[in-house]
């Protein structure tokens, strides 16, 4: 938080805060924006045409969603590091390998969360380290049938479809 900042809500997870007026912004509104400490999203790799996604409860719809497993980073922690213990904590995969791919920003418009984008490798299973209170599971499938949960709004998280659909250019491309 800036020294410009007005504080307005602090919680375990992020903070809202008040902006003033940006220069760059011709309306010369203040904005209340979530400053969030980032996160990560894995696509782990079962093999070479499956992937692990989980069913996760998310109160804030109401409903189970179809996800790519994902954290948010803990102070001060490399997100390599958080990418390989939220691995471990949501689906119980170990990887011998974890890829950086991308960064982004999930909503800009109100939020700064940084979401870094891990390709996970090499997998061996093991057991699930969830928190309490989370309804996770696993739900291995084949490539071909990701794309198609995308197609049919199975898979409607940004994070997810932004990771999929990104790794997939870049292996159809040859790039990875």
């Amino acid at each position: 938080m800036s020294d410009h900042e007005t504080h307005l809500l602090s919680t375990s997870r992020f903070d809202v805060v008040e902006v003033p007026a940006d220069p760059a912004n011709p309306d010369g509104k203040k904005r209340q924006i979530l400053r969030h400490p980032g996160a990560v999203t894995i696509l782990p790799l079962v093999d070479d045409d499956h992937i692990c996604l989980i069913r996760n409860y998310r109160v804030s719809v109401g409903k189970e969603l179809l996800e790519l497993p994902a954290g948010t980073l803990e102070p001060n922690e490399p997100h390599a590091v958080t990418a390989k213990r939220e691995l471990i904590e949501e689906t119980g995969y170990r990887a011998k390998k974890l890829t950086h791919l991308h960064s982004f920003y999930l909503s800009p418009g109100i939020l700064d969360e940084n979401m870094h984008l891990y390709i996970a490798s090499g997998l061996t299973q093991g057991e699930a380290a969830r928190e309490e209170g989370e309804l996770i599971t696993n739900c291995v499938v084949s490539w071909k049938e990701t794309l198609q949960l995308i197609k049919d709004c199975k898979i409607c998280d940004a994070k997810s479809i932004a990771g999929i659909l990104m790794y997939d250019q870049l292996k159809r491309s040859g790039e990875i």
